[in-house]
């Protein structure tokens, strides 16, 4: 059954629907309050509305919302589901679980075409892209939803080349007529589509991740393309004009991990052995990074099929991090979730799957 899809749709948008089916306004709010507040999966269970507007509603508009197809669990808790797409693709989406938190890491697109030789999304290429319903119904039709603490915008796809929809998506999950939670508990990943990121620090205040991987250019534009086109001094250039970037004279080591006053900023670099964890590459991300308020968080590499790179020893990555938190740069190690489900940072893909 087709038909417009109301998740996705702002409280104005919602208002407009109750007036194109002669419901009062207050049915806007209620639609709303059904929509992103309760996990609902049917039109039919909006019970504060009445059977007939719910039939109009049903016979007209499409809710959005769709169970997973599959789940897998690993070993350490960590699950993946398997979302089919309102366009009939499918997309992956990861729930990580720890004992403070449970963040659920989420796609924006059915595939990348950012073409990084590291990651299998990057090998899919670009499908199609992901619209808001398709993001929200990752959020909204696990069954751990009660759950969820934190939401990061890093699954399959580039979140820039489909800004509208990610920034829409933010805006829903932090209005007061939807899942009303802080901006800060939402971070969005980019390899640093410029023009996407410009609109995403106006228009919303979550947090914002850098995939940066490796501090030289011609190393960069080697093995992430997307250089060639937005160039990292063009995404470093952009930051630095924004307050919440800007050093304020204080230790940067003393900025908690929950510090909630401003907006984060932070760079992924995944860590590969012998190609970019050595004092070489950590001088270079010093130099690259001055005068910046971030944190820098040093990834695992998971291996992917045919490919040449492998992961840095943990010995390296220790080493690492400690040159880099030494030179004043606020630096964690990430541990390596679900890659025995291939979950883990760069392992999503769905080119193959069937529901």
């Amino acid at each position: 059954m087709g038909g417009p899809v109301l998740s996705g749709m702002t409280m104005a948008e919602l208002q407009g629907v109750a007036e194109q089916l002669g419901l009062p306004r207050f049915a806007a709010r209620q639609m709303a309050e059904w929509i992103y507040k309760k996990q609902i999966f049917e039109i039919s269970e909006m019970t504060n509305l009445s059977k007939t507007a719910r039939q109009r509603l049903s016979e007209e508009f499409v809710l959005g919302r769709s169970r997973p197809v599959r789940e897998v669990k690993s070993a350490d808790g960590t699950v993946k589901y398997l979302f089919r797409t309102l366009s009939g693709h499918y997309v992956e989406t990861v729930y990580i679980p720890t004992a403070d938190r449970a963040t659920l890491c989420i796609s924006t697109q059915v595939g990348c075409r950012m073409g990084c030789k590291f990651c299998m999304t990057g090998r899919q290429g670009l499908q199609a892209q992901l619209s808001v319903a398709d993001m929200l119904n990752q959020i909204y039709s696990i069954p751990h939803f009660e759950r969820l603490t934190n939401i990061v915008v890093m699954g399959q796809g580039e979140p820039f080349d489909n800004t509208d929809a990610v920034i829409r998506t933010c805006q829903l999950l932090t209005s007061s007529n939807g899942l009303a939670w802080s901006p800060k508990r939402i971070t969005v990943s980019t390899v640093g589509l410029t023009e996407g990121m410009q609109r995403f620090l106006r228009e919303t205040d979550c947090h914002l991740a850098i995939s940066l991987h490796f501090p030289f250019a011609e190393e960069r534009k080697e093995w992430m393309p997307a250089e060639r086109a937005f160039p990292m001094d063009r995404t470093l250039a952009l930051l630095r004009q924004q307050e919440f970037c800007r050093e304020i004279g204080t230790d940067i080591r003393d900025e908690g991990e929950d510090s909630s006053h401003q907006r984060r900023l932070s760079f992924e670099y995944i860590v590969f052995q012998g190609l970019n964890d050595d004092e070489k590459h950590a001088r270079a991300l010093i130099r690259l990074l001055r005068g910046l308020r971030c944190r820098v968080n040093l990834i695992p590499f998971h291996t992917i099929p045919d490919s040449p790179f492998q992961g840095a020893t943990e010995e390296r990555m220790k080493s690492l991090r400690n040159h880099l938190t030494a030179s004043g740069l606020l630096t964690t190690l990430r541990a390596s979730r679900g890659q025995d489900i291939d979950a883990a940072c760069g392992l999503l893909s769905t080119k193959e799957s069937k529901a």
